[in-house]
């Protein structure tokens, strides 16, 4: 099953603390996973980011709500409680709690206008909300957005640069991730276009214990199977055991099948991924606006 939003884990939540016992975080997330019969894939399902599950940011944000609305409250970092006001909520047996039920709760209410105080665009956000998604979940999906647009425009200024150009962001990207040692020899030894069917070769590390030879195409049609076939043919030449093939098209299925079923070791790196790769790795960007996102440092006010 899909993964419930946040809205839907309030009121299970809620029932897992019954029992009047102090809980804690971890332990709510594996009993609702196990009471929503959740796959070890969707548990593991993450935010765009990378750096959270899913679930478990879906879990944590019905537990703060539940907690602004004094349905539960923070016992020490990481553990939580029921109040006499959950039990109340309980009895009451209703079919489910959305934030439109916890508004009837002054905490609550006060909690949500402190929120969108000074932004215009609460209500949306609100309304975002209201259809699954966590507030961290919106900011990660219109970062993922933004990083989407960002890679399309640049794949289009690679694909408008000259070969000479695109030589330079090869070189560039490939030194910042740790390759080839410096610039200026990174610089030397790609130079060497048209070698016998290899564009370039660079040290996989500083020391240059081995070497990584380089295909790069700056092309718009997909690359098949033939061209690639070609440069490992070129990497046995040279006794070579690893390469990269890089390109600002794609590569075709039968391109792909034929590297995977080869004793070389060649990477295919298509449009997409080079665009991702340069992000990652800030070539041919300048940096925008930085937003931090940050979260109470609840061991702060334990005190001594």
């Amino acid at each position: 099953m899909a993964i419930p939003d946040y809205q839907k884990l309030m009121l299970p939540l809620l029932k897992f603390t019954a029992d009047q016992e102090e809980h804690s975080v971890r332990q709510a997330f594996d009993a609702i996973a196990e009471g929503f019969k959740l796959t070890d894939a969707e548990i593991k399902e993450l935010l765009p980011s990378g750096q959270q599950e899913v679930f478990n940011n879906r879990v944590g944000w019905a537990r703060t709500y539940l907690v602004k609305a004094g349905l539960l409250e923070q016992t020490r970092r990481g553990y939580f409680k029921i109040t006499k006001r959950g039990l109340d909520v309980l009895k009451q047996n209703h079919p489910s709690i959305n934030l439109n039920f916890l508004n009837q709760f002054d905490e609550f209410r006060a909690f949500r206008t402190l929120r969108k105080a000074g932004s215009e665009n609460q209500q949306v956000t609100d309304e975002k909300s209201e259809q699954g998604k966590t507030p961290a979940e919106i900011i990660e999906g219109a970062y993922r957005r933004l990083k989407d647009d960002l890679a399309s425009d640049l794949l289009q200024q690679i694909k408008k640069s000259p070969p000479s150009l695109f030589e330079n962001i090869v070189v560039d990207l490939l030194v910042k991730m740790g390759y080839g040692g410096s610039r200026a020899d990174a610089g030397k030894a790609i130079g060497r276009t048209g070698d016998e069917g290899v564009d370039g070769v660079i040290n996989e590390d500083r020391l240059g214990l081995e070497m990584v030879y380089i295909q790069a195409k700056r092309w718009e049609n997909t690359v098949g199977r033939p061209d690639v076939q070609s440069f490992a043919g070129a990497l046995q030449g040279k006794h070579a055991r690893k390469g990269v093939f890089m390109t600002t098209s794609g590569f075709s299925e039968e391109a792909k099948a034929f590297v995977k079923g080869i004793e070389s070791k060649i990477i295919l790196i298509d449009g997409n991924l080079l665009a991702d790769l340069m992000i990652e790795y800030n070539v041919g960007l300048n940096q925008g606006a930085i937003y931090q996102m940050k979260k109470i440092d609840s061991d702060y006010f334990l005190g001594d």
